[in-house]
């Protein structure tokens, strides 16, 4: 199963981690793992690349985090939340899809760095 967990600091989101392969089928074949990936692929390359805000990204095997800098204007602030929200609905969207498969939660902040060690 993959597991989405999205970090927040009270109602914003400053970040998310996504762990495990979805099993829905085998390698090249996912289309649970494919959705996933092509979604989270997207809030990066935007944030990243499009806006430039150097967003922290960790990759290893099933694993990946993704964590907003610090400081940002209330512009690149308030797209950054409405990309994260659509992520945590279409993420949420496809859990209600495939439950056995995707799982999606919000975690306290606490808790960050020691899912990340």
């Amino acid at each position: 199963m993959t597991t989405v967990s999205f970090d927040l600091e009270g109602e914003r989101i400053v970040g998310f981690r996504v762990r495990g392969h979805s099993g829905y089928a085998e390698a090249g074949e996912d289309i649970v793992c494919a959705a996933v990936s092509s979604a989270v692929n997207l809030v990066e390359a935007t944030v990243n690349q499009v806006l430039g805000l150097a967003a922290s990204v960790k990759v290893r095997d099933a694993f990946v985090s993704f964590r907003l800098p610090g400081g940002l204007s209330e512009t690149d602030e308030a797209t950054c939340q409405n990309l994260l929200a659509g992520l945590m609905v279409y993420l949420s969207d496809l859990h209600q899809e495939y439950p056995s498969f995707v799982e999606v939660e919000a975690d306290d902040p606490a808790e960050i760095e020691d899912a990340e060690e």
